[in-house]
């Protein structure tokens, strides 16, 4: 995709996205600088640091994360071990960092997660942990919470235990460089165990009745001049996949841990109900892909191809079965429900505490459980808090990624109403509704109307045009998956609202 620059007053245009953006960080009270105190406790930590007697820096872990990232909160090695394979895979050890009861735990607290935002991103942890002392980079002694994996031939773990060590990653790898490798057969032989137990779990979460739902991924991107943004559409390189299987697996084997040692918390989804199936199965129908019988929903959904514009409806659709996630803790008695049903198995988040604060507490709890040692008090007395903390913080990012790709979306196009386009609609009309918030393009599928004014409007839908990569309302009549013709009516970045009319 070719950048799409702002123009022709590229330089006014950037100002008031640059204004728009920080404007949101205002709007949604997002965390700013961290407290004097809590900085503090993070610089003692980092200076006083000790690393775990078990020395695993012999072993030649490498990182795969996208290009930009320097939170690197994971590290893998992968061998031959007899007709199975062993993974090594460390995690950061954030626990070590952070005192319990003092300034620094309480922010993290208070954040929840590190927020993106394409102004910049707002770090969980300060900078000092999450991009430097913490943060597994290449050629860099760090502490680590290390998965030990025995997978049979299938790929099926035997056994599994966690526990502290030092280690050292050998190399920094991206995802677009590591597929490059892979596909010309040069990879290294990690890499290549990588693809080859990534498909065999693969395989396995299709036997489980996993689902994954390979979205194309959209990415705010600042331009390298500094002015401006773009908005990259693509899907998802099939080593992301591989290199998520391997946190699956890891999250499930924790959530076992704790399971089995009736105490921990689990990140759990019910299953669809049938009234939303049998809707989604007539969808598919009507747009010409059918989910037929005796395949699993896994199964169909990895068959679907996002470049068909109908699929990608159908993918849109599939989106809205993911519903009704959360956090399950428990201590002394196993809760009746337990499934991640998307993931087809019990599951936790473990491998992201530098991003995300759920996981530093089962990473201590599981590392606890693998050794039969006694769980520390501030894990246990936690868990109680965690969902409620994690729920606020997860609806905050998914706010934010939402106002602000509606953002730059405004901007890519305030220079462009009147002018028609080719789209895709993802979402079929809606009938005429009373709609007075006048806020929102189109990624909560409640879109503003563009003027607030609470009048009554008539049928419309959501469309996505290629270039610039923007989804947004579109007033008229029109059937999902269909290819069509748009012109665009309405663009402005404060409001972050635009629209669009079928044209016949």
């Amino acid at each position: 995709m070719s950048h799409q620059r702002i123009a022709p007053n590229v330089s006014e245009t950037s100002n008031q996205l640059a204004e728009a953006l920080a404007a949101l960080r205002t709007e949604l009270e997002l965390p700013a600088g961290y407290p004097a105190e809590a900085l503090r406790d993070a610089e003692a930590a980092v200076s006083g640091h000790t690393l775990p007697v078990q020395d695993l820096t012999d072993v030649p872990f490498i990182t795969i994360d996208p290009a930009s990232s320097t939170d690197l909160d994971q590290a893998l090695f992968i061998d031959r071990s007899g007709d199975g394979y062993r993974v090594l895979y460390a995690i950061s050890d954030v626990p070590s960092f952070v005192p319990p009861g003092g300034a620094l735990d309480a922010e993290t607290r208070h954040r929840g997660q590190t927020y993106y935002a394409p102004d910049g991103r707002i770090p969980l942890h300060p900078e000092i942990i999450s991009e430097h002392a913490g943060s597994l980079l290449a050629g860099q002694t760090c502490g680590a919470f290390v998965w030990d994996f025995e997978l049979d031939a299938e790929a099926e773990f035997r056994t599994v235990s966690v526990g502290r060590a030092s280690v050292r990653s050998r190399a920094k790898l991206d995802y677009k460089g590591v597929q490059a490798e892979i596909d010309s057969g040069a990879a290294d032989p990690v890499l290549q165990l990588l693809k080859e137990v990534g498909l065999k779990r693969v395989e396995l979460e299709r036997q489980r009745g996993g689902a994954s739902l390979n979205m194309p991924e959209q990415e705010i991107v600042q331009l390298p001049d500094g002015e401006g943004y773009r908005i990259v559409a693509a899907p998802s390189l099939p080593v992301e996949d591989w290199n998520a299987q391997i946190s699956l697996m890891t999250g499930m084997a924790a959530a076992q841990l704790m399971l089995d040692g009736k105490v921990g918390i689990l990140r759990t989804m019910p299953a669809p109900d049938e009234r939303s199936l049998l809707h989604f199965k007539r969808q598919t129908g009507a747009l010409g892909k059918p989910w037929t019988e005796g395949t699993s929903y896994g199964e169909y959904l990895r068959s679907l191809d996002a470049k068909d514009p109908r699929q990608l409806a159908i993918l849109h659709s599939a989106g809205l079965l993911f519903r009704g996630a959360g956090y399950t803790p428990f201590d002394g008695e196993v809760p009746d429900s337990v499934m991640q049903s998307a993931i087809g198995a019990p599951y936790a988040h473990t491998t992201a505490p530098l991003r995300r604060l759920v996981d530093r507490f089962v990473l201590v709890i599981c590392e606890a459980l693998s050794n039969g040692t006694e769980i520390p008090a501030w894990a246990r007395d936690a868990l109680p808090s965690l969902p409620e903390i994690m729920a606020s913080s997860d609806q905050l990012a998914a706010k934010m990624e939402h106002l602000a790709l509606d953002t730059v979306e405004a901007a890519l196009l305030v220079n462009h109403i009147g002018q028609e386009f080719d789209a895709v609609v993802i979402s079929g009309s809606k009938p005429a509704k009373n709609n007075g918030n006048g806020n929102g393009n189109s990624h909560n599928g409640n879109n503003g109307n563009g003027n607030g004014n609470g009048a009554q409007h008539g049928p419309y839908g959501v469309v996505q045009i290629a270039e610039p990569a923007v989804t947004a309302r579109c007033d008229g009549e029109m059937e999902s998956g269909t290819k069509v013709r748009v012109k665009l009516l309405h663009a402005d970045i404060a409001t972050r609202q635009i629209t669009f009319e079928l044209l016949p």
